[in-house]
């Protein structure tokens, strides 16, 4: 890798010729993944790419006519000082959040690259077109604001916002919510029956543990193995596998832990309690994530719950 201090003018043109293009394909990778699901942002980041296609423009012109028509290959891995750039645009559903924070930083790494390029070059006419480029950068961020209101109508954006919810439960919520409830439900029945035909909290919660952490790496697997998310806009298949089979865990673990408590009436109470939680937290997100109305949420929840709970207690009292 070069320094950026060693660099000729002529290099320092060709280096900025590369940025500007690779900024472009980055736009334009950034509005073809945003385009199913944020139509609207998708146009915002099609002028984004606009603008950095002309800066090219500008930049090739001069070098033509400064140094002639052959343009070194000089790429940013090539010098000393550029941040490497996390490949998010090459991942599907694209996160609107996400390409934002990316294309802000690359914004600002742009505008210190031409602030810095001036700062060295000695032809004036160059100096001139990199101070340019250095107050376009500086006021991108605005255009970019100009074109999300140009874009972006109040009924765009409540749509956008909805596609983005929408992802979020599918990607998120669904798998979680799936791994929170097999946890908190499944694992009853093992960790109960062990606390009640044992009598011992060591053992009850040896039992929870190996309950959990088994339903949760069994879960995990289930859930990355299920889909790849191609088709179904469930985003990646092992995240997915990540949150189902973490979820599991927890939701096992949460009453498992009170059997760390070496009393065994005050381990059993403060287990049924936490459980109480458990399928609290789980008709909540049912009721606000799923549409589904609180009453019946509950009444699920509880019911499955109930049937669960009873059928460890009845087998570890035989």
């Amino acid at each position: 890798m070069k320094n950026f201090d060693a660099l000729t003018e002529r290099e320092i043109l060709a280096l900025a010729i590369s940025l500007e293009e690779e900024d472009e394909r980055v736009y334009a990778d950034f509005a073809d993944g945003l385009q199913q699901d944020f139509p609207a942002s998708a146009a915002v980041f099609e002028g984004m790419q606009a603008e950095e296609s002309g800066h090219r423009r500008r930049l090739i012109e001069m070098y033509r006519q400064k140094f002639g028509e052959h343009i070194p290959l000089i790429r940013r891995q090539d010098v000393k000082g550029f941040v490497q750039r996390r490949p998010v645009w090459l991942v599907r559903p694209l996160g609107l959040d996400t390409v934002r924070k990316q294309a802000s930083a690359m914004e600002v790494e742009t505008r210190r690259f031409y602030e810095k390029a001036a700062a060295r070059a000695q032809d004036a006419s160059i100096r001139q077109l990199l101070d340019d480029l250095a107050q376009v950068e500086r006021t991108h961020e605005d255009r970019a604001q100009e074109l999300k209101e140009e874009e972006l109508s109040p009924e765009v954006q409540q749509d956008e916002e909805r596609a983005r919810r929408r992802l979020f439960v599918l990607q998120i919520v669904q798998p979680g919510l799936a791994g929170l409830m097999d946890g908190s439900v499944s694992t009853l029945a093992p960790v109960f029956a062990a606390a009640v035909a044992t009598r011992s909290t060591s053992d009850a919660f040896l039992v929870g543990l190996a309950a959990s952490l088994g339903a949760g790496i069994s879960m995990g697997f289930a859930e990355a193995l299920s889909d790849d998310g191609s088709l179904t806009g469930r985003g990646h298949p092992w995240v997915r596998g990540v949150i189902c089979g973490a979820m599991t865990a927890l939701g096992g673990i949460g009453h498992t832990l009170p059997f760390l408590v070496s009393n065994f009436r005050v381990a059993m109470t403060v287990a049924f309690f936490v459980v109480l939680v458990e399928l609290a937290v789980i008709t909540w997100i049912r009721r606000r994530y799923m549409d589904t109305p609180t009453v019946s949420a509950a009444l699920q929840v509880g019911l499955g719950g109930v049937l669960v709970f009873a059928t460890g207690v009845l087998i570890g009292s035989s």
